[in-house]
């Protein structure tokens, strides 16, 4: 057996990823490993792990494997598995363009939440088709110290609670996630977004990533955030006919998201790979243990 497993790094609006190759799906990737490279201090650092596997070689992706040949298994930096990330698509679809798996123009990538359409630009920029957005119904409820809000319950093959603040300071550190009320709304837990206006369809937000804490960027959540503002504008394109396009600031970057009349909800933004090493097997065994 290799003593070494390589790696890459990568970033979407500064959303960082640690990438591992794994085409046959024939590494042991743990909770405890996970959070080990993804330790911003003992390891190589990630709000998540990208680990690209072959869907016919993986049992959760072997039923999209005629759409789509690769599976992006993604891991929260804790370790914990979520159904999708939206940064995470993109960057991982700059990872197949860079190792010869995918070229400009258009691929599909199965995740936990569906394959995903994904277009590499010319120009650098990487579009998601990111789904048609549920929004379940009844009240939800975010409180940071004294302050609450109601905030809307968005999914995107991942939950949301979308709360409009006066301030983004309001949001807290969120280092620990905000109670969201009723907890029996998200058994699994919940991203929370907090978002302001900065003018006509163009916002800005922060968000705590259940498993990973405050994030640079979110793109599942960028995406419920213009899904909760073009109701709270009145601007849902299902109603108008129109489709409704929000610049959405995150502390990382900007993305942009398209909802079309027909509810399906394009991102776009950047995709960056920074570099690629091999990780020591006999350390990595050592900080599980």
């Amino acid at each position: 057996m290799s003593t070494r497993i390589a790696f890459l790094k990568g970033h979407g609006t500064e959303n960082d990823f640690v990438i591992v190759p794994d085409p046959e799906n024939s590494l042991d990737l743990p909770p405890a490993a996970v959070a080990a490279l993804c330790d911003r201090r003992a390891g190589i650092g990630g709000d998540g792990l990208l680990h690209v596997v072959r869907s016919a070689a993986h049992p959760e992706a072997r039923g999209m494997a005629a759409e789509a040949e690769w599976f992006m298994d993604y891991r929260n930096s804790d370790g914990s598995v979520a159904e999708m990330c939206g940064n995470g698509v993109r960057v991982f679809a700059r990872y197949l363009q860079r190792a010869g798996h995918a070229v400009e123009g258009d691929l599909a990538v199965a995740t936990r939440g569906g394959v995903k359409t994904v277009h590499l630009a010319k120009n650098g920029d990487v579009t998601v088709g990111m789904g048609r957005a549920l929004l379940p119904e009844g009240e939800v409820t975010v409180r940071v110290g004294e302050r609450s809000w109601p905030a809307t319950h968005v999914n995107m093959g991942n939950p949301h609670a979308v709360a409009f603040v006066d301030d983004l300071a309001h949001a807290g550190d969120l280092h620990t996630a905000p109670p969201v009320a009723p907890a029996t709304a998200y058994p699994d837990g919940v991203n929370v977004e907090f978002v302001v206006d900065r003018g006509p369809g163009h916002v800005a937000m922060r968000v705590h990533e259940r498993g990973s804490g405050e994030t640079r960027s979110c793109g599942t959540g960028a995406c419920a955030v213009a899904v909760a503002a073009a109701r709270r504008d009145a601007a849902d394109p299902a109603a108008t006919g129109t489709p409704a396009t929000y610049t959405v600031d995150v502390p990382g970057g900007t993305l942009v998201i398209t909802e079309r009349s027909d509810g399906e909800i394009e991102m776009t933004g950047p995709a960056v790979i920074v570099g690629e090493g091999e990780i020591d097997l006999a350390w990595l065994e050592n900080a599980i243990r």
